[in-house]
């Protein structure tokens, strides 16, 4: 699937629907259920997961895990108890990430995990991850965003 967005707005209300789907529609998985968020420096990930946050029903602030490297969110729900937001821009190796718990963290289909910069621990990914991918348009503020 392929969207435009032009307005950060627009990009949070996108993510803000697909988490509401993926809430309703009780994905049945073995391990989390994973949305690597790839894309440029400034393309809207950490905008989407704010959306993606609140479509959960996430009503604290939320700013991005870049120094932290994870936050992490409870969620009331039969199916998800918890969302790790995941920034991996400062990791210098995909070993580090292994050091906060990772592997225990994609063991549970009780979480949702988004990951910004997924490609500095793709070693790591589960195989079915979703791909959100971000992309700078031709026109000002404009985000190609492809889910697949």
């Amino acid at each position: 699937m392929r969207f435009e967005t032009f307005f950060p707005k627009q990009t949070q209300v996108l993510a803000k629907l697909l988490a509401q789907e993926i809430l309703v529609a009780k994905i049945k998985n073995k391990n989390s259920l994973v949305l690597a968020l790839q894309g440029d420096l400034g393309g809207g990930k950490t905008t989407f997961a704010q959306g993606f946050l609140r479509g959960a029903g996430i009503r604290k602030k939320i700013t991005s895990p870049t120094f932290v490297l994870v936050k992490i969110y409870n969620l009331k729900l039969k199916t998800y108890k918890k969302i790790y937001h995941i920034d991996c821009y400062r990791l210098k190796t995909a070993k580090e990430i292994l050091n906060l718990g990772l592997k225990d963290i994609l063991a549970s289909p009780e979480n949702i995990i988004l990951i910004e910069w997924p490609e500095k621990i793709k070693k790591h990914l589960p195989k079915n991850h979703i791909l959100v991918e971000f992309k700078h348009g031709k026109k000002e503020n404009e985000r190609i965003i492809s889910i697949k």
